[in-house]
């Protein structure tokens, strides 16, 4: 599997973490566009579960949630003869890469991460302003909430590092982000030209791999924010994996308006929404749906995006269910991308470790 990929081919590499079911969201906003990418690009897709044990969770349902995650991505069309899927936690140059990358990290750096920021302050900390600026860099913290014994911990202080290590290790040519993963490309991009000063040129700078066909999803219920796994509404959130009636459910209490024109607008947040997700999905354009449904209301409006939807997503859920019942067939698809994943990591943990005076490693029998 994944062993036909041409050595010329430019590398991409994305990775997500195991959190359970894909939403439309992650379907249409990613996935969807990551299978468009198997002929062109020599493809790594990691399932980064050392990440999801920075924040409180069940060991069981970790390794449950790694292989669900494997199964849905080839469900959605990641073919593992066209690329190579592997688990985080099976390629050891991730976390030997993460290392060295942190030794060149300043704390203050870390800290001024606006993701990490707002985990700090869902476990009651927040930024402490007037010493933000401190001449060391360094971020002080206060505690506000009523969880005394909340603490940091580090791995979520250090995680963009380990991030920066899963971009650089394959030395990527291009990386699909989303809008909320820009500050860490950024800072990988940093820690790249930092190496390659110190030490001499290493890695690639990557790039930035925006899809044009890319469609951002909101959530059902408000429309304001975008469509999310831990929303706590389950009915703001379509999962790939949701059956029909769930399906035509959700879309069929999505929130509109008063009116009753099928339009989008900056003040039809809701029917904008679901006029975006049948335009990616039957391809008509939004102005061709606006014609299409004037003068019918809502109720035909949403009942047809509730079929459309429940089409689309048959197959991936049909498919996805024939793969989670042969667990060694997933398994296997992760054995053998983790292998690949590993022999092009060994290349460059080899020149880096020369090159910041390591002595060289012995080969082990």
């Amino acid at each position: 599997m994944g062993n036909n990929s041409p050595e010329n081919k430019p590398v991409i590499l994305t990775c997500a973490q195991p959190t359970g079911r894909l939403t439309l969201g992650n379907y249409l906003g990613a996935v969807r566009n990551w299978s468009t990418m198997l002929d062109e690009f020599e493809c790594y897709f990691g399932i980064v579960d050392m990440h999801a044990i920075t924040v409180p969770y069940k060991p069981a349902d970790l390794r449950c949630n790694v292989l669900e995650c494997a199964a849905q991505y080839v469900a959605c069309g990641l073919d593992p003869e066209k690329c190579h899927q592997f688990a985080q936690s099976h390629v050891t140059g991730h976390t030997e890469l993460a290392w060295v990358l942190t030794c060149l990290t300043p704390i203050g750096e870390l800290q001024r991460m606006t993701q990490f920021k707002e985990k700090v302050a869902k476990l009651g900390f927040k930024v402490d302003e007037g010493k933000e600026e401190a001449p060391s860099g360094e971020v002080k913290f206060t505690h506000t909430g009523s969880r005394a014994q909340a603490s940091i911990n580090t791995g979520l202080l250090c995680y963009p590092v380990l991030m920066a290590s899963d971009i650089l290790l394959y030395n990527a040519d291009r990386v699909p982000v989303g809008e909320d993963q820009r500050q860490h490309l950024e800072l990988c991009r940093d820690l790249a030209e930092r190496f390659n000063r110190t030490y001499s040129e290493t890695f690639k700078i990557p790039a930035p791999y925006v899809p044009e066909t890319a469609a951002r999803v909101m959530s059902l219920t408000d429309p304001t924010r975008k469509m999310s796994k831990s929303d706590e509404n389950d009915r703001a959130t379509l999962y790939i994996l949701d059956e029909p009636d769930r399906i035509r459910k959700k879309i069929g209490s999505a929130v509109t308006d008063s009116g009753s024109e099928v339009k989008a607008g900056p003040d039809k947040p809701g029917v904008a929404n679901l006029l975006a997700i049948h335009s990616a999905l039957s391809g008509e354009t939004v102005p061709e749906l606006e014609e299409k449904f004037s003068g019918q209301g809502y109720g035909a409006f949403k009942s047809e995006v509730a079929e459309i939807v429940v089409e689309a997503l048959a197959p991936v859920r049909e498919k996805y269910h024939e793969l989670i019942a042969d667990k060694e067939y997933l398994q296997n698809v992760l054995r053998d991308g983790a292998e690949a994943a590993q022999r092009r990591a060994n290349k460059i943990i080899r020149k880096v470790y020369r090159k910041i005076g390591f002595p060289e490693r012995p080969r082990m029998s």
